[in-house]
């Protein structure tokens, strides 16, 4: 799965080539190995995009050297902020078990030539002229007035033979060598762009109009709380750089946000904000809009930049802690705008920016407390319930991370996360895991139904029976949510089903978890086949014998009184749970 995850970013990626590219990049289907090439070139994309979020596809292309006496150096890229040099080889694979399982030989990183190239020389040891894109690095790297600071990291998109760190050293020349392998590249560049968090913003900087506000850019003031001291500074920013902001770091600037951008749960919110923008040429939405709160670092701003009526706010480390919706929808009507009517859509309208910068160091918990509070005291589009607010915890983090890294599935711990990678196509909305639903399965799938079905699950945030160490429990609760789909076409709905649906994941996998993790279709039929007959079977053996579930009938002549077995009202009883784990361990 997480394979087909990865081929379906390469693949918009591929969509993404413009004119110039598009031979290059969107062969006929009826060509696979041109293809499978251009999904090569698109994996080296992929790292650009996610590592240094270069957002543009032809800023990309331009980096990428693969191609005939390349040096055995398929791209770079120069990172001004940090100093460095990196130089890329990638071997792409195109099929998922050629991904997982093959590795780079040894002689093929040997064959990079970083030495000489970073040395000027113009041809291999061969004699062959190196191609014009490794001119091109070469004239770059001369090009940096001050090299001498620089780093060089040569970077492996493969799968590395278990070698130690410096004799990867001595096959590169003497470079420190990072290593993306199938699990890191699933992890650190499938991942973050399903869910929308693959780039991290450092420093932002907003221009702001001054031409309408006679008493300067802003308002600012210190603020004592019993958390830490926080400068708030208050003013009006155009939408359309708040649109560019979320668009380029999506859900990585909502990162101690309760919430990811409400796509699907938020719709009439969404489609107010876009009428109010789309349906006005005048400035509205500064009246309508109840603002964004944004945390901060450090917040400067500037009223003496060389231009009439301008000014600059830069922040240092943003995170979007209210407003979040409002910066979403913003993003995607910027996204759906053609570029030659941004300026009509976007023109003279405004938003109420409220900018926290904590001014004592504070802790991590310190951080999530305050914003907890913050996000409680000021939401008023969408509630902020009690599972929004745990969504930030450790132990949701942990149980997403192994959902993906064990399964490839997306445990939604905060509403809306994957609405980016839904958006576009990279996943399904049906592939995703509703949090209610994760503990619903998991609880019924290790034999604890009462608790699967308690209505409040998040009321006090208190999982104490599940230990994320173990293996055993994660993989039953993976062969429940497999029947759990089979049962009802879904996984990514918060309502509670019949009880029935959670017994059946029990009595699954009590009676064929031997089986296995489930992956055969065929396999998964037959025993659902089995299981029904089964329930049946259990179903008339109650009816029988069972003081659970029976409802008293009168005769209406006779006023004879009997009683008559309710499959329903077997299933909502308090000795459900006991009958059913009663009868199937007297049945083996």
């Amino acid at each position: 799965m997480k394979y087909e995850v990865l081929l379906n970013i390469l693949d918009h990626i591929r969509n993404e080539a413009t004119e110039r590219f598009l031979k290059k990049y969107l062969p006929p289907l009826t060509e696979p190995e041109k293809i499978n090439n251009a999904r090569a070139r698109a994996y080296i994309h992929l790292y650009l995009k996610v590592l240094f979020g270069m957002l543009n596809f032809d800023d990309r292309e331009r980096l990428i050297t693969d191609g005939g006496y390349d040096g055995g150096i398929d791209g770079y890229y120069i990172d001004k902020d940090s100093k460095r040099v990196y130089l890329i080889q990638s071997k792409f694979r195109t099929s998922a078990y050629n991904y997982e399982s093959k590795q780079i030989s040894l002689d093929e990183i040997l064959r990079m030539d970083v030495t000489r190239i970073l040395e000027g020389e113009e041809q291999d040891e061969a004699g062959n002229n190196y191609n014009g894109k490794i001119k091109q690095l070469q004239r770059e790297v001369r090009e940096i007035p001050d090299i001498g600071r620089y780093s060089y990291q040569v970077v492996l998109l493969a799968n590395v033979p278990d070698v130690s760190s410096s004799k990867l050293r001595m096959l590169t020349g003497g470079y420190a060598v990072q290593v993306f392998d199938y699990e890191k590249s699933y992890k650190d560049l499938v991942y973050p762009v399903v869910s929308g968090s693959y780039f991290t913003a450092g420093d932002i900087s907003i221009p702001i109009d001054l031409s309408n506000k006679n008493a300067g850019s802003k308002i600012s003031y210190t603020v004592s709380t019993k958390i830490s001291d926080c400068e708030i500074t208050v003013l009006f920013v155009p939408i359309v750089e708040i649109a560019k902001i979320m668009n380029k770091y999506k859900n990585s600037i909502l990162k101690y946000n309760p919430r990811s951008y409400l796509d699907f749960e938020g719709q009439n919110v969404n489609q107010a904000i876009r009428e109010t923008v789309m349906d006005n040429t005048t400035n509205e939405f500064a009246l309508y809009n109840n603002g964004i709160t944004m945390l901060s670092d450090e917040t400067y701003i500037n009223e003496k930049i060389g231009q009439k009526n301008k000014a600059q706010l830069t922040v240092t480390n943003p995170q979007i802690i209210n407003g979040g919706q409002t910066s979403f929808t913003l993003s995607r009507i910027l996204h759906d705008c053609p570029v030659d009517e941004i300026e009509e859509v976007f023109g003279g309208k405004e938003v109420l920016l409220k900018i926290i910068t904590l001014i004592n160091d504070s802790t991590h918990e310190d951080k999530l407390r305050l914003i907890e509070e913050i996000s409680s005291a000021t939401n008023k589009q969408t509630p902020v319930n009690n599972a929004d607010r745990y969504a930030n915890e450790t132990f949701h983090q942990t149980i997403q991370a192994k959902a993906f890294d064990s399964y490839g599935l997306f445990y939604e711990r905060k509403r809306g996360e994957f609405s980016d990678g839904v958006h576009c196509g990279y996943i399904k909305k049906s592939e995703i895991i509703e949090r209610n639903q994760f503990f619903r399965i998991f609880y019924s799938a290790n034999g604890m139904l009462s608790k699967g079905m308690e209505k409040k699950l998040f009321a006090r945030n208190k999982f104490s029976e599940i230990d994320v160490g173990n293996d055993e429990a994660f993989d039953r609760f993976y062969i429940g949510l497999c029947v759990f789909r089979k049962l009802t076409g879904t996984s990514n709905s918060p309502q509670t089903f019949p009880k029935v649906i959670y017994a059946k994941i029990y009595m699954y996998v009590f009676l064929f978890g031997s089986q296995g993790v489930v992956v055969d279709e065929t396999a998964l039929n037959a025993n659902l086949d089995a299981l029904n007959v089964a329930w049946t079977t259990f179903i008339n053996y109650q009816a029988e014998n069972s003081k659970y579930g029976l409802l008293t009938v009168v005769d209406r002549k006779s006023r004879e009184v009997r009683f008559v077995f309710s499959e329903k009202k077997f299933c909502e009883s308090n000795g459900f749970e006991k009958s059913i784990k009663e009868y199937f361990r007297k049945q083996l």
